[in-house]
């Protein structure tokens, strides 16, 4: 059944590859992908032709080469809220940062294309999941 989640049940794989470092499933975004509000409450993320492989499954043999476009908004839709132990615990604990978090509504467009398969989706949300926005620190930025 597609859309379980599970690695034998998987389609696609839409990633800009594993770094060095061990990071994946991540892209680096402009300058200018990232907007947010004066207040903080409402963020906007757009990027548009971003070039990528598909793998069809995680850790994939094969590689296609593909591009994805997408505009995610957030918006806040209760407090912000303080979380994280900053300095107070060792640097490799999970809870070594400090951000303020408020609940939020997201909404995402996609759209994909590599050789022989297109794909567009229109207007996804949270539902069904969940969405926070905030400004989180964490590493050299907590000294």
């Amino acid at each position: 059944m597609p859309g379980t989640g599970t690695p034998a049940e998987q389609v696609h794989d839409n990633n800009a590859g594993i770094y060095e470092s061990g990071l994946f499933w991540t892209v680096p975004a402009g300058d200018h992908d990232l907007r947010v509000s004066r207040r903080g409450r409402r963020a906007v993320l757009e990027m548009d032709d971003v070039p990528l492989v598909d793998s069809f499954q995680f850790f994939g043999p094969r590689q296609v080469p593909s591009r994805i476009s997408c505009r995610v908004e957030w918006e806040a839709s209760g407090p912000f809220t303080t979380h994280g132990s900053g300095t107070d615990v060792p640097p490799t604990d999970k809870a070594a940062f400090l951000g303020d978090i408020a609940p939020a509504r997201s909404r995402g467009w996609f759209k994909g294309t590599e050789w022989g398969f297109s794909f567009e989706s229109r207007g996804a949300t949270e539902q069904g999941g969940w969405a926070q926005l905030g400004r989180v620190r964490n590493g050299v930025f907590l000294r």
